[in-house]
């Protein structure tokens, strides 16, 4: 049997949530599973991924194999790098060293793309502003020759 890690679709309608269990690679998207390890709700501010980072291990290292998906997500967590140390024998000191390395970094991108954002938002406003007047205007200048 080929299990796979994978998303499982939960939710209501046009609100999805996803399981992220441990499946056989034949059965359906929403079918049958074997253990549910984890959760990510893409919808909220900010998204939820989360993990059973015991059992996400124990299935990597029975065989199975995440979805592209699902190796993304971990990757964002740093699960992914946690198990790239764990699997090349690093001891718990190193991967502990390099996960708080990580954090650090994730914590100027997430900084960083704050700031992007609010720069974006700040030009849309700019320019939405600067749009309106001349809408109004150019109605304006034309009504006062006709008159």
């Amino acid at each position: 049997m080929a299990v796979r890690l994978r998303l499982r679709r939960i939710g209501k309608k046009k609100m999805p949530m996803y399981h992220i269990v441990a499946a056989d690679s034949r059965t359906a998207r929403s079918g049958s599973f074997l253990e549910v390890v984890g959760r990510y709700e893409p919808r909220q501010e900010p998204m939820v991924i989360e993990a059973k980072e015991a059992r996400v291990f124990y299935w990597l290292k029975t065989g199975a194999q995440p979805t592209d998906t699902v190796r993304s997500l971990f990757q964002r967590n740093g699960l992914w790098l946690k198990w790239s140390l764990t699997r090349a024998g690093k001891d718990e000191a190193t991967i502990s060293a390099s996960m708080e390395k990580w954090q650090m970094q994730q914590a100027g991108k997430r900084q960083r793309d704050g700031e992007r954002k609010a720069r974006r938002a700040a030009a849309k406003r700019k320019a939405s502003v600067s749009k309106g007047p001349e809408g109004a205007a150019a109605p304006a200048a034309e009504a006062a020759p006709q008159s």
